[in-house]
């Protein structure tokens, strides 16, 4: 049975420092892939897996539909979570000073952080400042239940069969990481690192109006975060 680590790599979600630390150890047995268009792509992940059999760390931050599944390949999924304001901040602040014309960095650049906010929170579809962590999670099981419900179910999975990491834990994160892997790759070992973080120095002006709003508008995240950290959560089986 050949291991590998699939890891959803979510935007500002300490995915960079993760994938450093394991490129670090797996050297070119760590791969990243990007997918484009719309709907799910788990099959051109499970393709992605079986072409590259020397491959032992997946990493894309574009990865959609249900989990992969592949004979004779054990898939240790990760996902790392954060508390969404927190990740909202950081993310315009990283895209003010992101080379690149993508949409998101043109308008951190054109306007304030509330500008940034309304203007992202204005487009239905782009869930950048709503509720990104749930959409992403509930992307993965595919189903009538709500997004929230889905997402807290596909927490409960990456907890039970990989990895729930969280960036206000980095450490005690890859830590269980070590210990999930332990069987196979006894030998890992890490430092702690934090790449691709924001200007510190790169201070944002929000108002009492915009937290309001921000908070309105990422209420189910906060909701999965609280559950995921609680000791005593309950989920329906997968």
């Amino acid at each position: 049975m050949r291991t590998v680590i699939l890891h959803y790599h979510l935007f500002k979600n300490a995915g960079t420092s993760l994938d450093r630390i394991l490129q670090k150890f797996f050297g070119n047995a760590w791969v990243t892939r990007e997918f484009s268009g719309p709907g799910a792509n788990t099959d051109l992940v499970e393709d992605w897996i079986k072409e590259t059999p020397d491959a032992r760390v997946y990493s894309s931050h574009t990865m959609t539909g249900k989990m992969p599944e592949v004979e004779g390949v054990r898939i240790i999924p990760v996902i790392f979570l954060r508390d969404p304001l927190a990740r909202i901040r950081s993310a315009y602040k990283f895209e003010q000073q992101q080379d690149s014309d993508g949409m998101g960095a043109r308008l951190a650049k054109e306007t304030d952080f509330n500008g940034y906010v309304r203007a992202r929170l204005d487009h239905k579809s782009d869930r950048q400042c709503r509720n990104f962590h749930v959409s992403r999670l509930a992307n993965l099981k595919p189903g009538s239940e709500s997004e929230l419900e889905r997402a807290k179910q596909m927490a409960e999975f990456f907890r039970s069969h990989g990895v729930l990491g969280f960036v206000e834990s980095f450490d005690a994160s890859v830590a269980e990481l070590a210990k999930k892997i332990e069987p196979e790759w006894p030998d890992f070992t890490w430092k702690s690192t934090r790449s691709n973080t924001s200007d510190k120095r790169a201070e944002i002006t929000e108002h009492a109006d915009l937290t309001a709003l921000l908070e309105e508008a990422n209420a189910e995240d906060m909701d999965l975060l609280k559950w995921a950290m609680h000791p005593d959560r309950t989920a329906r089986a997968l």
